[in-house]
């Protein structure tokens, strides 16, 4: 790989890790609710889940849509169900330590296995393998993993930071209900590419 073809991957992981999505919609609203260190788990879940699916896709797995495409409408409509579960439960968090008490950040586990399901994880996961490791050599795929593994945790951990920073302002239990509401809105608006395929 030329270095300005790890220039451009950089940059094209970078734009697809910070901009707006599932994952950090989600972490900014863990961040908001939780904190920073109790969301560190399901930061860690997003940066490494999705490293791992880069490399399984990269290795093969991509062949499966090549030779089963209703796998791909499959995966889109689990994904689209299990998006709007969690964006129900972000629109009913609770502060902590309220009296409902049934709110918790998202596992690390769950994370990891969230990016399987996950409609802008598989965009960018296919979109970086075919661009940037197009002939789908061991080595090539795991230096496109490894650039995503680099990028991704750091822009995501911005938004469970910046979901922290909010928490002063979301002391209030209205304002922190209107702020998971919206964060919920914002997580099934994400589903718009996804539905207009």
């Amino acid at each position: 790989m030329t270095e300005n073809i790890l220039i451009a991957l950089a940059g094209f992981a970078l734009v697809s890790s910070i901009t707006p999505g599932p994952n950090n919609l989600m972490l900014m609203a863990s961040g908001a609710n939780y904190g920073f260190r109790n969301t560190i788990p399901h930061m860690l879940g997003v940066g490494i889940g999705f490293v791992v699916m880069v490399a399984l896709v990269g290795i093969g797995l991509v062949r499966v849509f090549d030779a089963w495409p209703v796998a791909h409408h499959i995966l889109t409509w689990v994904s689209v169900a299990y998006l709007l579960w969690l964006a129900w439960r972000i629109a009913h968090s609770a502060a902590p330590g309220s009296a409902d008490g049934t709110g918790r950040p998202m596992r690390f586990i769950e994370a990891a296995a969230f990016q399987w399901v996950n409609p802008k994880a598989w965009t960018m996961a296919l979109n970086a393998i075919t661009l940037y490791a197009p002939e789908r050599n061991l080595a090539s795929v795991l230096l496109v993993a490894a650039i995503f593994g680099a990028i991704n945790l750091p822009s995501v951990s911005s938004w469970t930071l910046m979901g922290q920073q909010m928490r002063r302002v979301l002391s209030n239990p209205r304002r922190l209900q209107l702020f998971n509401w919206t964060m919920a809105l914002l997580l099934v608006g994400s589903l718009a590419p996804v539905l207009m395929q």
